[in-house]
């Protein structure tokens, strides 16, 4: 059987990441969980995060998970969510927080102070709502899901890779931002698939059935 894990460290989307899982695979055993023994005995896990980048790393750190996380992404498919994609990089402008490292790069916050929509009215961040997403490469994640789909986000910040090739995904918001990164058998996305319809359960499906 398929054990998926949604690790629970305090912080994230759970339980809506669990429920669009158990949709698109009801063959599989999805548990949210952190519990070292579940992480480690999972074929692949699912890495969600909300709110602050400072307090996400916070809770990864005091939960005694962070090595575990680190440790499973060297043999299994770990899917990022939002904040759990920004926890993958070196380094945040949010709180100047470290990230774990696992794809080199930093996390910004956007800068779009003066600039105008097409319609005349400012930017705000955060960035609340759905917008299209260009498929920077090939990828299984991508699988059935049309070039520019439409997914939803709510953020400030986002996440600027070192190597180019890691970009998976790219979103205009004031200018052409990184939205999604690959990286070996990492994949993981700052827009929320659970809360992107169609779209998003397919992007989940085809994690559950990706073997990089």
């Amino acid at each position: 059987m398929n054990k998926i894990v949604v690790v629970d460290y305090g912080m994230g989307n759970l339980r809506s990441v669990a429920q669009a899982l158990r949709h698109v695979a009801p063959e599989a055993d999805v548990r949210i969980s952190g519990e070292l023994a579940d992480i480690r005995a999972a074929d692949r896990l699912v890495l969600p995060g909300q709110g602050a980048m400072p307090d996400c790393m916070r809770c990864l750190r005091e939960s005694g998970l962070q090595e575990a996380v680190i440790e499973s992404t060297r043999s299994k498919p770990l899917l990022g969510v939002c904040v759990g994609e920004q926890l993958l990089f070196d380094l945040s402008e949010e709180g100047n927080t470290p990230g774990i490292g696992l794809i080199p790069g930093k996390v910004v916050r956007f800068r779009l102070d003066g600039q105008l929509q097409e319609d005349g009215s400012r930017f705000k961040v955060p960035q609340m709502g759905w917008n299209r997403v260009r498929q920077s490469m090939s990828h299984p994640l991508w699988n059935g899901i049309a070039d520019n789909s439409y997914f939803y986000f709510v953020h400030s910040y986002y996440a600027v890779p070192e190597n180019p090739e890691h970009t998976a995904g790219e979103t205009t918001y004031g200018a052409p931002f990184t939205c999604a990164v690959a990286k070996d058998n990492i994949f993981a996305t700052q827009f929320h698939p659970e809360k992107s319809a169609a779209s998003g359960l397919q992007l989940y499906k085809n994690f559950v059935h990706w073997n990089p």
